[in-house]
């Protein structure tokens, strides 16, 4: 028996790759058929897994033939590049013309057919844009290239994903399924909490969440998935805006993980890089959210959709604001993309990095916890103190909510939100700047369900809920880790990465949390530029009052939209 397992231990050892090679033919094909099977008996019900089917085709097949074929494909298109860069003087000139007309033209189509409410929201994009060049650290060594391309490329995808239909249900349904996904974790907390678990929201039900969504992005890079991702997205960003591969990197990774984690894809070229590229990727921590906690936020009822939205647009113009705030002055000495490799797992097997991304939360779940506990309470204090103050003055309304809001008042306008409404919005950024984003979402939320409840839009002259195209507007001026608690964070983390630049992440993290501030404000412009009105007013106190009356209400466009959404 020792031999004949040994003689067959010698042939799977020989022929180990063909061996492998037809498991894994026989896996696909059992998979495909399963495929075929599934979309002979309801194509609608399989669509989604036959569009991720073409999809892992389509990128399998890509990086085949880049591996293969690289070379020649750059011989190839050799000529070409070279006429385009003979040409490129008079060419770029006919591009940004051709550029700038149609912006004009779409502008004034948008507005007439819309109305001016977006005008605002670009000049707060123009007023954004102009601070960050008159502040700028070499403002006659910025390079335009890479911001006039993300901020581009930052509304190119605004447009795709919040005017066009495929877009906005693809969107949508993304966010759709990532509420469904995120509800599995309820699973957990019920069997360890017990059924009242929903009696202590916070801690039993949005905590888990980060716990779950942890342990799924540990599996995801163990698989290898999220680095793959990360770097296909990193690389569109590297070609079209020009930045370099770290920085690239790091912006893409923080559409998935956060400002702390994201630097980790980088770790052995964090020592070697520019003052300007480490500016880049602070930024792009301040202005994006981790997918940890982005579950968190969705199961305050914030849109799952515009979080989702935000972040991916945000990663664009954290580098191109940040190119804009701390322009490159010095030579980078990694440049080859080819040579940038992310970090792997060091997990050994699936169940142990489950396991492991289960284990890390719970810093961050604490974390969470102690600080929104510390800063409500101080909030608290703040309050109770600013109101002694202010009755001494006979103004006992004065609290830190009132002082933020008149600070952040003009940036908030500036956004595209309604005067009225930009108070109460200056208050949410004073909360996301000064304590954390976490409060901030928390009071947003209770400011969409006093809408949704239909309860009185003003109680003794104070505005208890804002427009739907506000919230929009705000869900995306909130979404960014931009902060003084992150500062220590980040100042921390980078530090213990790369001890040699001690000094200069020192000397860099606050102009990168006020670019990566101004990041999500620039978001949160374009958002105001593109949202559709949607209907504004609670239906079911509309249809009281509409049916209520003697006279059996006219035919209007509101009644009309009422009706539907009931309807559906």
């Amino acid at each position: 028996l020792e031999k004949k397992y040994d003689k067959a231990y010698e042939f799977c050892k020989k022929h180990k790759t063909r061996i492998r090679y037809v498991i894994y033919g026989i896996l696909i094909t059992a998979y495909l058929a399963a495929l075929i099977t599934a979309c002979i008996l309801n194509f609608q019900r399989a669509l989604p897994l036959f569009i991720i089917t073409a999809l892992a085709i389509f990128f399998i097949c890509w990086d085949f033939l880049t591996a293969k074929y690289e070379d020649k494909a750059a011989a190839l298109f050799a000529p070409g590049k070279r006429y385009l860069e003979k040409q490129w003087f008079w060419l770029k000139w006919v591009l940004c013309a051709a550029l700038l007309i149609t912006i004009i033209c779409w502008i004034i189509f948008d507005t007439a057919k819309r109305g001016s409410s977006q005008l605002i929201s670009l000049g707060g994009l123009v007023m954004y844009v102009l601070l960050m060049f008159i502040f700028s650290k070499h403002p006659k060594r910025v390079a335009w290239r890479p911001v006039f391309s993300g901020i581009g490329l930052q509304f190119i995808l605004g447009l795709l994903i919040l005017r066009t239909k495929v877009g906005f249900d693809m969107f949508n349904w993304l966010g759709v399924q990532a509420q469904t996904f995120l509800d599995y974790s309820d699973t957990g907390a019920k069997f360890v909490f017990g059924e009242k678990y929903m009696d202590h929201f916070f801690a039993f039900k949005v905590l888990p969440i980060v716990v779950f969504f942890s342990m799924v992005m540990s599996m995801l890079y163990h698989l290898g998935f999220m680095q793959w991702l990360i770097g296909k997205v990193g690389w569109i960003m590297q070609i079209i805006m020009g930045t370099t591969p770290v920085e690239s990197l790091v912006a893409a990774g923080n559409i998935f993980v956060g400002q702390t984690e994201s630097p980790l894809l980088v770790r052995p070229y964090l020592p070697h890089i520019t003052r300007s590229e480490l500016h880049s990727v602070m930024t792009a921590g301040f202005a994006t959210i981790a997918g940890t906690v982005l579950g968190a936020y969705i199961s305050f009822g914030v849109s799952a959709s515009h979080l989702l939205t935000a972040s991916v647009m945000s990663a664009p113009a954290s580098l191109s604001i940040s190119k804009l705030f701390w322009p490159e002055t010095e030579k980078p000495t990694i440049t080859v993309s080819s040579g940038l490799r992310a970090e792997k797992s060091e997990s050994n097997n699936l169940l142990e990095a489950a396991s492991q991304g289960a284990s890390t939360s719970i810093l961050l779940v604490a974390n969470i916890a102690v600080n929104l506990i510390a800063f409500l309470a101080l909030l608290a204090f703040l309050d109770s103190a600013l109101s002694w103050v202010g009755s001494l003055f006979d103004y006992p309304q004065l609290n830190f909510e009132n002082i933020c809001a008149y600070v952040f008042m003009p940036f908030s306008f500036m956004m595209g939100v309604d005067w009225e409404d930009s108070f109460i919005l200056g208050g949410l950024l004073g909360y996301k700047t000064f304590f954390n984003e976490f409060v901030a979402y928390e009071r947003l939320s209770k400011l969409i369900h006093n809408r949704k409840s239909g309860g009185s839009m003003y109680i003794n002259g104070v505005k208890q809920y804002m427009t739907v195209r506000s919230e929009v507007i705000a869900t995306y001026a909130l979404c960014g880790f931009a902060n003084f608690g992150s500062l220590g964070l980040v100042i921390g983390g980078l530090t213990s990465l790369a001890p040699s630049k001690k000094k200069e992440i020192a000397a860099g993290a606050l102009r990168a949390m006020i670019a990566g501030t101004v990041t999500c404000f620039m978001t949160a412009c374009i958002a105001g530029m593109l949202t559709v009105p949607v209907l504004e007013f609670p239906c079911h106190i509309f249809l009281g009052n509409a049916f209520n009356s003697t006279d059996f209400p006219a035919n209007s466009t509101k009644l009309f939209e009422c009706c539907q959404q009931l309807f559906t």
